[in-house]
């Protein structure tokens, strides 16, 4: 096992740990699901939580040629030199708003989204004036209804951007769309938007677009629908381990492993009497004579305060509940008269080996969706990241 320069054996109120070899070994079994196509790495919002940079790095080393990112902000901090992103990893961004850094994005080479006619005036303003050709990917919107192009547009934009194309100011590279309801199986809307993603890519095609990628499949789609691979893939929130839905199956019936751990150090234990009220509201009131434990996260390192009387917590070696209101910097477990020592271990979720919730468990409680829970741990969290080696070190078996 490698670690970051924080030591396992400093002092921390809380850590989520970062298992890159487990990251490693859930691209390696997602790239077995779609053999013929390439592997595109999202990391946005910063790696769903668990580190852009590292995790980029970690995906690379176990075989993605992609990087795919929101903002351009995110896109131009992965391709900076200082990443260790090789130059030969193509990053792609997404998600444009009027007056974006076009130029900077063109000339780092990052392949560019465009959705409107808005977006590609602006991005060939930018090209003409950059010192390469803009890289442009086009978005369908086949049925989403958030960003892309809408089909009755869509032979407007392919015109103009086959027109910018034969100026030499920038070249379409892919062919692009997004799944609506792909994490829930049978839903007719996926068939429906795989019938126009595929007609929305021939009319390009015979237009005369020559696209390098063409792509539509996100998590859900990569485990359980072959044919929207096609000649990318672009797992997200499954390469970090989490399932995209309970419905389609737990994170191990993909052969899966969730990379992040968070814990915290009892801040204190101690004896009340029954009848006492634990936190704001006093929304738990203790039974009987027991012991409560504090825990030194909240709300403002992204624990989720909807998760409050319900969040589970292993202490001890026993699951224990968050009893009353999480607040931004605490909250409080009932121990039932064990008396752990103060510092001793608080997991609160990870990947389940020793008995440990899961984030899943607490997206239950917290009436939401697994997604969130390991995106929301705040910068305040450190993150520690283990098993840096490549692939071939110990922890890759």
């Amino acid at each position: 096992m490698t670690e970051t320069a924080t030591s396992r054996t400093a002092t921390l109120r809380a850590r989520a740990e970062i298992d890159l070899a487990a990251l490693r070994a859930n691209v390696r079994t997602l790239r077995e699901k779609a053999p013929g196509a390439a592997f595109m790495a999202v990391v946005k919002a910063d790696g769903y939580g668990h580190g852009a940079i590292p995790c980029a790095r970690a995906a690379v080393a176990a075989g993605a040629t992609w990087i795919g990112t929101a903002t351009p902000e995110e896109a131009l901090a992965v391709r900076a030199p200082e990443s260790g992103i090789p130059a030969d990893v193509r990053v792609m961004c997404w998600l444009w708003t009027p007056g974006g850094p076009w130029r900077e994005a063109v000339e780092a080479g990052i392949d560019i989204s465009v959705s409107g006619m808005w977006a590609l005036r602006e991005l060939t303003d930018a090209a003409r004036t950059a010192t390469r050709p803009a890289r442009v990917q086009l978005k369908a919107d086949t049925g989403l209804g958030r960003n892309g192009c809408q089909p009755a547009d869509w032979p407007e934009l392919v015109g103009a951007a086959l027109a910018a194309e034969r100026e030499g100011i920038l070249r379409v590279t892919g062919l692009w769309s997004h799944f609506a309801c792909a994490d829930e199986p049978g839903h007719p809307s996926i068939a429906a938007q795989l019938t126009r993603f595929r007609e929305m890519t021939a009319y390009a095609e015979a237009q005369g677009v020559r696209p390098e990628v063409r792509h539509i499949a996100n998590s859900p789609a990569v485990l359980t629908l072959p044919e929207t691979h096609f000649d990318l893939v672009r797992p997200g929130i499954a390469m970090y381990g989490i399932s995209p839905s309970p419905e389609l199956g737990t994170s191990a019936d993909f052969g899966l492993r969730p990379v992040m751990t968070v814990t915290a150090s009892l801040a204190l234990v101690k004896e009340v009497p029954g009848g006492h009220g634990v936190s704001y509201g006093h929304h738990y009131v203790t039974p009987g004579e027991t012991t409560l434990g504090l825990v030194p996260l909240g709300y403002g390192d992204g624990i989720p305060r909807h998760a409050s009387g319900a969040g589970p917590v292993l202490v001890d070696g026993k699951w224990r509940t968050a009893a009353g209101r999480i607040a931004m910097d605490q909250f409080v477990v009932d121990l039932g008269g064990d008396t752990p020592e103060p510092g001793s271990e608080a997991v609160l979720f990870g990947p389940g080996d020793r008995g440990e919730p899961t984030a899943e468990d607490w997206a239950q409680a917290a009436g939401t969706i697994a997604y969130e829970i390991v995106t929301r741990i705040s910068s305040r969290v450190p993150r520690v990241y283990v098993n840096e080696g490549p692939v071939g070190q110990p922890g890759d078996e």
